[in-house]
């Protein structure tokens, strides 16, 4: 065990360049083995992460059961003390933090790195001051009929490489002040904030409380099939989260499952268009177009279609893109070099079906770190490669329609359905065209909006359950009805 934690002072307030442990019942532990950390704008390795072995797994939940036992007994006042504690602790650190998700995942420091670690830290303070409530369901003159919601046990996290921190965190502030402990697994392309997030949480939460645990892949088969984890929270791939269901079903652990999607913006005929193509072009590529509520096709009226396309192109053409620390980029690399393979067999494809590529389509491969360039696809077919899968990368179609029942039924021909956006200046027509999208979520003349008290979920393939929102928070729980003769 190694009890010595370097501390912003050390490193100054923008650098924390290691060591990094493992993070085990209050302790930071080390490990014989270790693997790669690259950082997507150079392809260096430029951090050593260690990887568990099953016993260290073993070790933290172990330690989370024991945890379970006093913290699921404290109130949620003394809860939300020690989440609110870890806030402030997690602020101190904030430009560190900050700079190593730029390190490890490409995000740009000064807009996507920051805003993340910023949202993240306001989502455990919110979140810390909210209640479940015990609901009295029935009363008579012979008995009371109480309805509580109890603490599962051991949540384990499995948590992805596109927003390593806020994702996570979405899991362990619902988790923490439901009154359940949490084992942590980051994506191994993306290990170290999470890391030295939870390095911050040894010195703020009770030990075993929360624990996070880097490895390669087969760290997380061991935590879905292990017998004392109550629940997985897994954010991911929806093939990957397949997996997930098949091995937790052994046990019947509880699962909730953010998975993919192919979303579907639908700017309608009397959208104010030329205004809203900078939120289209941040709604579709921010992130470098990594992320499952992203959009994915972006289905514009044959009336305006070519100004459009026009207009858009103009747009992106005037963001810079290059490497997250310089202060003047505000799109970086694809996060790692297997997307960076995928992303581009979409381009492939595109060219080897003649599309209209109309900004972009050209990855220079001799130049370092994973740089794909923005690239817009003028009017694909819609069985087409790019519009019937998840490109999850910074490629954009653009394709026309001219009928409203037609668009509504190719946004709705997916296997998917977490997310989806539809544009217009009559209100109540874009709100109609929402109700008919088979999605988890909508947004009208807006796109991305979210909060701790906003449900957030996917239908059909992307997911089961949900997060944020009351209804998330339920789902860290057991429904316990108690029935009380008077």
């Amino acid at each position: 065990m190694i009890t010595n934690l370097k501390t912003k002072e050390e490193y100054g307030t923008n650098i924390f360049d290691g060591p990094y442990y493992l993070n085990i019942d209050g302790q930071l532990v080390q490990t014989t083995d270790s693997f790669d950390v690259e950082n997507p704008a150079t392809g260096k390795v430029f951090a050593k992460a260690p990887s568990a072995s099953p016993e260290q797994l073993n070790q933290a939940i172990d330690a989370a059961k024991r945890a379970f036992k006093s913290w699921s007994q404290l109130g949620y006042d003394e809860r939300e003390r020690y989440l609110k504690a870890y806030a402030d602790a997690l602020d101190s650190h904030r430009d560190e933090l900050a700079r190593l998700l730029t390190m490890e995942q490409g995000k740009p420091f000064a807009t996507e790195a920051s805003a993340e670690i910023d949202q993240a830290i306001r989502y455990i303070r919110e979140i810390a001051a909210r209640r479940i409530p015990v609901e009295i369901v029935e009363e008579n003159d012979s008995h009371i009929v109480e309805l509580h919601h109890t603490p599962l046990g051991v949540i384990g996290a499995i948590t992805p490489w596109n927003f390593p921190v806020l994702l996570t965190l979405w899991k362990v502030a619902p988790a923490l002040i439901t009154g359940n402990t949490i084992v942590i697994k980051p994506s191994p392309f993306t290990p170290l904030s999470l890391l030295r997030a939870g390095q911050i949480a040894q010195s703020v939460l009770p030990a075993g409380v929360m624990s996070v645990i880097t490895g390669e892949d087969k760290l997380g088969p061991q935590i879905t099939e292990h017998k004392d984890i109550a629940k997985i929270s897994f954010t991911g791939s929806t093939e990957t989260g397949k997996h997930v269901i098949r091995s937790a079903a052994s046990t019947v652990k509880r699962l909730t499952l953010e998975m993919g999607g192919n979303d579907a913006a639908i700017v309608l005929p009397d959208a104010d268009w030329k205004s809203i193509i900078p939120q289209l072009f941040w709604g579709a590529l921010g992130n470098m177009g990594q992320w499952c509520v992203g959009i994915k096709r972006l289905y514009v009226h044959k009336s305006f279609r070519k100004d459009f396309v026009k207009d858009f192109v103009d747009y992106a053409r005037k963001q810079k893109q290059g490497n997250g620390l310089h202060s003047d980029v505000v799109l970086g690399p694809v996060q790692n070099k297997m997307q960076y393979e995928k992303v581009k067999t979409f381009l492939a494809d595109i060219e080897a079906n003649d599309q209209n590529i109309v900004l972009g389509g050209d990855v220079d491969d001799s130049q370092p770190g994973y740089f794909i360039p923005i690239t817009v696809v003028d009017n694909p077919a819609e069985e087409s490669k790019i519009v019937q899968e998840e490109q999850f990368g910074p490629i954009v179609p653009i394709i026309e329609y001219e009928d409203i029942d037609d668009v509504v039924n190719r946004a709705n021909n997916s296997p998917f359905g977490l997310g989806g956006s539809v544009w217009g200046q009559d209100t109540q027509i874009a709100v109609d065209v929402a109700n008919r999208l088979e999605t988890g979520m909508v947004w009208v003349n807006e796109i991305h909006t979210q909060g701790v008290d906003i449900p957030f979920g996917g239908h059909k393939q992307s997911g089961l359950g949900t997060e944020q929102g009351h209804e998330g928070r339920l789902l860290f729980t057991n429904p316990k009805t108690i029935l009380i003769k008077k």
